[in-house]
């Protein structure tokens, strides 16, 4: 699989909000880093996961159908040390949004760092 395909799988997972399509694509080192949470590994991203959806669904009032995730902005760049990938994201029916930089190697998925938009209190 090449580093876009597994960039691309993992978007997908994203989108659908499929932990199991995620862990598909990433790399036994997997991290990823969410200021709210701290850096979860591949082992408890499951978790991870189920506890964001359940937070989506508690802001929304109820389990939305489709998409979970709808991602844009997408940039990629292939450099030397794999492939870096930059977008925006936004939990669906949520204000929740942000920004995420992702690392691809040659096995997987290495790493993930989010940022979260919010507004500065007045």
């Amino acid at each position: 699989m090449s580093k876009m395909d597994y960039l691309g799988t993992y978007a997908e997972g994203w989108t659908n909000g499929d932990s199991a399509t995620i862990l598909s694509v990433v790399s036994d080192s997997f991290i990823f880093d969410d200021p709210n949470a701290g850096k979860i590994s591949k082992g408890d991203f499951p978790e991870y996961i189920a506890g964001l959806k359940a937070a989506a669904t508690s802001m929304r009032g109820a389990d939305q159908e489709g998409a979970f995730m709808e991602l844009s902005e997408v940039i990629t760049m292939d450099g030397d040390d794999g492939l870096t990938a930059s977008c925006w994201w936004e939990i669906l029916g949520t204000n929740i949004q942000g920004s995420g930089l992702i690392k691809v190697a040659n096995d997987g998925v290495v790493s993930e760092q989010i940022a979260y938009y919010t507004k500065l209190p007045s």
